[in-house]
Order: structure tokens, then sequence, then C-alpha cells
């Protein structure tokens, strides 16, 4: 749910902007107008605002779960999911 409204705001975003403007402009018959960043750029920047989300969660996890390690070593314990020979 998250990646979608995080898609879908990576998308209202890229229309809003000055560039994209220029590319979509308001041209007389269809003059000035490049419909060709419909295809190119708009499914690469919905894939990445959809993929945002996933790769900051798996960045946070994974530092959390290794400064838990770090803090279970310390005390003498052994990590959990590990044994005795994965230290």
């Amino acid at each position: 749910m998250i990646s979608v409204a995080s898609a879908l705001t990576a998308v209202f975003l890229w229309l809003s902007s000055d560039r994209t403007r220029i590319h979509l402009g308001n041209g007389f018959e269809q003059q000035g107008m490049d419909l060709g960043v419909l295809f190119t750029e708009l499914p690469l920047v919905f894939l990445a605002g959809a993929a945002l989300p996933v790769l900051a969660h798996t960045a946070v996890a994974g530092l959390l779960h290794d400064r838990q390690d770090r803090r279970e070593r310390r005390r003498g314990r052994t990590p959990r999911g590990r044994s005795e020979g994965d230290r």
C-alpha cells in the first residue's frame, strides 16, 4: 500500500515538474509536444517510486539487525538466528 502511494506521488511530482511541462506543453496542433516521455520516463518514475519504500525498509531493517547483533555480542550472547559456530 505504501509503495502504491509512493509511486503515485512520484508520478504526480514528475508531472508537475517544469521539465515535464516542456515535453507535454500546450503546443498548437501537437507542436512542441513530445509524447515519447510517457513511454520512456513515466514507467521508470513509477517503478522508482514504488521501489523506494522497499529499499528504505530493507536498509533500515539491515542496520537495526546489525546493531542488535553487535549488542548481543557485547553481552556475550549468540545473536538470534545464529549458532555458536557462526561467530
